[in-house]
């Protein structure tokens, strides 16, 4: 309990002091910044108004080294921890780019969007055992918990694991904790579940709050909780004295600041040191100002309720305990508001001129070349480009979208035929140039990684063999590449279903847990999403997780939070943090609709950011691990399942050997079409192309080995100003990924200029396959679809050498 034992009473009001200082300060940052975007100054605000007493309390527990995986009302608590500022807060508000302004995401998120930079400019980590830090926060709801799995579990492989003892830039011997918090109502999604269940499975040092305001917006807790309570919902969770597993659970006052700090102090400190869940249910809080800015509250709140709001606001109630305890009186309160109010005032005025002298400045460079121009043409006097300053200089809330979107506006108007040094024309095409330049680097930016740890720019060291090279299954050279790679790097670890005692369902990891031991390789339940998760967030912390879906069906589970949350990491804190991480899969053609699905196009455009590897046997894969396992980037790797028992020769350098990433392998030359496949789909291609070559038709087969990134090289491109011809083969649905890499291949590298014939694609059904093989060959392509296919197009250009099969 907070009280004044063992520090003096002088001591004890500073600090109490000190805590309502920052409640004030956060709700005039929650009024302020309404304010600003309610008067156009900002596009979008959300706030922790109603939240501050509990968060002052959980900061007081949070430590170096301590991870917060949170919610977007979070603002006290970042300010009470001392890892954001009144400043920085309107920063992230106005949509400020510049990170050293704005670190947490430098104007890719909205506000209250927090992320500590944990690496440095040139790509390296920084020691974070000796800061607190926060994972980049996102919008989905509940959407943060599956990344807490991981950063609590890193905690227990620093305390357990003797291959990360000496990993002290990461972890304390595991005595952090990794703190969440959400909303009560979106404690309704599956993501909370899911990841309560594998926290209190594991015993990982997490410590879970729940804001508890009554509402999900309009929709009252009676509707979202069983029981209305998500405390009492979550009983059968927690654990009994005799228990080897379950959480602790608090419920507490979102008033009660006395009982908010006892109750976070004695939770935290077990959680720390036990390795315990804790879950802190914090009930009877308030939202002074609504959801958002995009309503109000009064529409679905009672009178009732909105007099208990205000008679139960956490600071009112705060105030209360003070002056019933003489901690301070009244007029020495009233001027901490006071002082809070100028502080917060002073810091939105500092950061709204910061943020408007910037594109002030950015404006008048525009403005300047019209001033400054030398040429005298008629059409510079136009109307049209009068109107066009005029509204820019008059603008009232400037912003880029209109400094650039006059610039192209003016380049129109200007003489189009004059291209003289110096002209208006030239100058304002250079101006524009230069700003989309600048532009890029503010909005569009570091999707992957840029720096030397880019998997693109990994050194190739390619597969030798012994001149008597043997052909083995292929699981055994995955088995012997992952043995290699555990035994080099201490950081990796591996996990899923099946993964540690059967050592994978196609036995690619058998003997490895017993070898490597069981924090390196372990098994995981039936939990896609938090499988993902737990890789994110070790990720985080400075390990190399390979997170392992058993099948590519099911990783539709955790496709949320690979598309949300670990494809777009490295973009929205601009470089700030990084998750390398590999999720590991297998698919392609097996047997009915669940297992054999292919569908490359749902992921290719979901999770950009994250590369998508396609081996078409275990070589391959095998050589891709070893590349991103060098680099920083996160990746999927689609195993393919009909390759496990197939032998192939074995590399004497395992372990060693790497595939570049976004460069395709030309297979069989030819100079008739070109065909360009992946996965599991080589085999089949191979088959037709050996057909065809006995028809007379030379088919160049090229296998691309990654979708993202796509030849990076151009060299389907290069194929086809040779074949002048070109086919895309696979088994996802039509105009999936075939049409993605038609786009790449025809639009994006130029192809069409040297094509002789329409591109053609080879697809699945829009169906997924059907059961069996007669299912299969029905439902998906077989090599007679790819022979009649590149036949058709040979008929069309020399139809008497082809004649027509139907």
């Amino acid at each position: 309990m907070l009280s004044n034992t063992g520090i003096s009473f002088d001591e004890f009001k500073v600090e109490v002091l000190h805590d309502y200082h920052i409640g004030y300060l956060s709700r005039h940052l929650s009024l302020l910044g309404r304010k600003e975007v309610l008067g156009g100054k900002a596009k979008f605000g959300i706030f922790g108004d109603g939240k501050e007493v509990a968060q002052i309390a959980m900061a007081k527990q949070f430590k170096n080294g301590d991870w917060r995986s949170g919610y977007y009302r979070d603002q006290t608590f970042m300010l009470a921890a001392g890892m954001t500022t009144p400043f920085a807060f309107f920063a992230s508000l106005y949509g400020e780019t510049d990170e050293s302004i704005n670190p947490d995401n430098g104007g890719r998120s909205f506000n209250n969007h927090f992320g500590t930079r944990t690496i440095n400019s040139d790509g390296t980590w920084k020691n974070i055992a000796d800061i607190k830090c926060t994972s980049s926060d996102i919008s989905p709801t509940a959407g943060q918990m599956p990344r807490l799995v991981g950063l609590g579990f890193a905690s227990k492989l620093y305390r357990k694991s003797p291959a990360l003892k000496n990993h002290t830039q990461f972890s304390d011997k595991g005595n952090e904790v990794a703190f969440g918090t959400i909303g009560d109502a979106s404690t309704s999604e599956g993501h909370f579940f899911e990841t309560m269940n594998a926290m209190a499975v594991h015993q990982l040092p997490i410590a879970m709050s729940v804001w508890d305001d009554g509402y999900g917006i309009s929709v009252p807790k009676k509707v979202q909780t069983v029981k209305a309570s998500i405390s009492e919902a979550l009983k059968g969770f927690e654990k009994g004295a005799k228990d080897k597993n379950g959480i602790i659970i608090y419920k507490l006052k979102g008033w009660d600041y006395a009982g908010l700090c006892q109750g976070y102090e004695e939770g935290v400190a077990r959680c720390r040191k036990d390795h315990i869940p804790v879950l802190f249910h914090v009930d009877e809080l308030t939202q002074p100002i609504g959801h958002s800015t995009s309503g109000s509250h009064e529409r679905y709140k009672s009178e009732e309720r909105l007099e208990w709001e205000k008679d139960f606001d956490c600071l009112v109630k705060m105030k209360e305990w003070i002056l019933d305890r003489a901690v301070a009186t009244e007029e020495e309160l009233t001027q901490i508001e006071e002082n809070a109010f100028n502080e917060a005032k002073q810091a939105q005025k500092d950061a709204l001129k910061q943020f408007k002298s910037t594109l002030k400045a950015e404006r008048d460079s525009l403005l300047q070349i019209i001033d400054t121009r030398d040429c005298s043409c008629v059409e510079l006097n136009n109307s049209n480009i009068k109107n066009i300053i005029a509204e820019l200089k008059s603008s009232l809330a400037l912003n880029r979208k209109d400094i650039l979107s006059s610039a192209r506006k003016m380049l129109r108007e200007s003489c189009l035929v004059c291209m003289a040094d110096g002209s208006l024309k030239n100058r304002l095409q250079a101006w524009i140039a230069d700003y989309r330049e600048r532009a890029y680097e503010m909005y569009n930016d570091r999707l992957y990684a840029e720096d030397e740890f880019a998997a693109i720019k990994v050194p190739v060291v390619p597969a030798t063999y012994e001149a008597d090279t043997e052909k083995v299954p292929g699981r055994e050279i995955l088995r012997e590449n992952f043995d290699h790679l555990f035994a080099s790097v201490p950081e990796l670890v591996t996990f899923g279903e099946d993964t540690g005692v059967l050592g994978g369902v196609n036995q690619s990891l058998e003997g490895m847990q017993k070898k490597h031991g069981k924090y390196r390789i372990w098994d995981e339940g039936i939990r896609e999403t938090t499988i993902i998760g737990t890789g994110i967030g070790m990720a985080l912390r400075g390990l190399r997780p390979i997170a392992e879906i058993q099948y590519f069906d099911y990783l539709l589970y955790g496709l949320q939070t690979m598309s949300d949350d670990l494809a777009t990491l490295r973009y929205r804190t601009k470089g700030g943090q990084k998750a390398p991480m590999i999720v590991r899969t297998r698919g392609h053609r097996l047997e009915g609709i669940w297992h054999s699905g292919s569908p490359l196009s749902m992921v290719i455009n979901s999770i950009r950011g994250v590369y998508v590897c396609v081996p078409r046997d275990m070589t391959r894969a095998a050589g891709m691990y070893n590349t991103l396992v060098k680099s920083d980037d996160p990746a999927l790797v689609i195993e393919p399942l009909n390759g496990y028992r197939i032998r192939e020769p074995k590399p004497n350098n395992i372990g060693e050997f790497n595939v570049p990433l976004g460069v395709p392998e030309i297979l069989s030359e030819g100079s008739d079409v070109t065909l360009v496949t992946y996965g599991s789909c080589v085999r089949i291609a191979q088959e037709a192309v050996d057909q065809l070559k006995e028809s007379g038709i030379s088919v160049e087969l090229i296998d691309v080995q990654t979708l993202l990134p796509f030849d990076i090289h151009k060299i389907i491109l290069e194929s086809i100003k040779k074949t002048n011809r070109i086919v895309f083969f696979d088994e996802d649905v039509p105009g999936g990924a075939t049409g993605y890499m038609m786009q790449q291949v025809v639009e994006n590298h130029g192809a069409f200029r040297y094509l002789d014939a329409a591109p053609k694609t080879v697809t699945a059904k829009d169906h997924r396959p059907a059961f069996g093989t007669d299912g299969d060959y029905f439902s998906n392509p077989s090599a007679e679809d790819v022979y009649e296919a590149i036949y058709e197009i040979m008929g069309e250009a020399n139809p008497q050498k082809f004649p027509s099969i139907y």
